[in-house]
């Protein structure tokens, strides 16, 4: 159960961090990400700014997976593999809105990223 919790813990952390911090880059870059029709972005720094988020957000994933399921690396390996598979999906079904460097770089990320996290969650008291 505590490995459940752990995955879950993890997903809806990441899931959380990307929603807020996209909110926050759209702020930062708003020529990047226009509000009407459809779009590409293409803007290079709101780009860098998002696979900075990913790594955040995997980073913390990792972390809060491994200390809720008692820095069982199974949960986070698991967490990983299910970003990976969520990633790619949502990859995916934006193929046409960014460049294909950033699709790579974004789904090589999430999976080392998050066992890294991992390896960093604080003991248990």
């Amino acid at each position: 159960m505590r490995s459940f919790l752990g995955i879950l813990l993890g997903f809806l952390l990441w899931t959380a961090l990307w929603l807020g911090g996209n909110s926050v880059i759209g702020m930062a870059f708003p020529e990047a990400f226009p509000k009407d029709g459809e779009f590409q972005v293409s803007d290079r720094n709101a780009l860098l700014a998002m696979l900075a988020l990913a790594a955040v957000c995997s980073l913390g994933a990792g972390s809060a997976a491994a200390r809720r399921a008692g820095r069982g690396a199974r949960a986070v390996a698991i967490l990983a593999g299910i970003l990976l598979a969520v990633g790619a999906a949502v990859e995916t079904a934006n193929w046409k809105v960014m460049p294909v460097w950033y699709h790579a770089a974004f789904l090589a990320l999430l999976v080392p990223l998050t066992l890294l996290g991992g390896l960093f969650a604080p003991k248990r008291a």
